[in-house]
């Protein structure tokens, strides 16, 4: 069922729409038809899924990063939907009005709002978009889920092993309490590339959610998951992204072979869709196209 939004949602859903129709001036190549967002409220059990969705044909789901909420995809969703998908955003729990038990939380849970929300909105198949700890979610959809799961872009995910020095710019960056000068640092060395603004990720952080969504990463362990996929991949990096250094590009692709296709968009970090938000639509959109029904 559609449901409104507080005030400040409301002012900040606004704001981001305005915010992404300047962008779009300022891209040439990207002059969409408006299409209309709406907001719907899923039930499944004890569970509420806050859905933003927009657009019409084939199903795009769209998973945040660490501690960051699907509003921060108001400038994919619109070029995505442009390009004729329908983008679904479901917020994670705690975040908007999405809720569900949060002290047993694992990336099955997690995975399995995932896939209530493409049987209920995405006619029961969709292609995922992961973006950092998103496709950690994505990954283990495909693994529980792999009847809903037409292809996992995997947006801007970390290396394997990756160096400790980001995740302590990430816990700087995304720390309220801190100055913001230090967070912006942190921000700079972990999230944007040189020349890109940092300044919109110093709001839309839950840093109360931490320590409960650090957990949840941790079920299934990594060695669960990343090395194998039912469905193909798209693993979409930044090129001056410090999670994923340049040595391994093609680590997942060395363990699944032709599952996996590469593509690296330049002038990105790890923030990669605020960055260039019209090429990784394009990336997105040219590699759906490959993809079986």
């Amino acid at each position: 069922m559609p449901i409104d939004l507080p005030a400040s949602r409301r002012r900040r859903a606004a704001l981001g729409a305005l915010a992404g129709a300047f962008a779009a001036g300022a891209c040439a190549p990207f002059a969409p038809a408006r299409t209309a967002r709406q907001r719907v409220l899923l039930s499944e059990g004890a569970v509420r899924i806050d859905v933003i969705v927009e657009g019409q044909g084939p199903a795009v789901v769209l998973l945040p990063s660490s501690q960051r909420d699907s509003e921060d995809f108001d400038g994919l969703a619109e070029r995505l939907a442009a390009f004729g998908f329908k983008v679904l955003r479901p917020q994670p729990r705690g975040m908007g009005a999405s809720a569900g038990p949060m002290d047993d939380l694992t990336l099955h849970v997690l995975a399995g709002d995932v896939a209530a929300t493409v049987r209920q909105l995405g006619g029961g198949r969709a292609a995922l978009v992961g973006h950092a700890y998103g496709h950690f979610v994505a990954r283990v959809a495909d693994l529980d889920h792999p009847g809903l799961v037409r292809g996992v872009v995997i947006a801007a995910g970390a290396a394997r092993t990756f160096p400790p020095g980001v995740a302590r710019s990430l816990a700087v960056a995304s720390d309220p309490a801190q100055s913001r000068d230090a967070r912006l640092r942190g921000l700079r060395e972990a999230f944007f590339a040189p020349g890109n603004d940092p300044t919109p990720w110093l709001e839309g952080w839950h840093p109360a959610l931490r320590e409960a969504y650090s957990r949840a990463g941790r079920t299934p362990a990594k060695e669960v998951w990343w090395p194998v996929s039912n469905a193909p991949i798209l693993d979409l990096q930044g090129a001056e992204d410090p999670w994923r250094p340049p040595a391994t590009r093609n680590e997942l692709k060395d363990v699944l072979g032709g599952k996996v296709q590469v593509k690296t968009v330049p002038r990105a970090s790890h923030a990669l869709i605020p960055e260039q938000p019209q090429a990784v639509a394009r990336a997105i959109a040219d590699w759906i196209g490959t993809l079986p029904p």
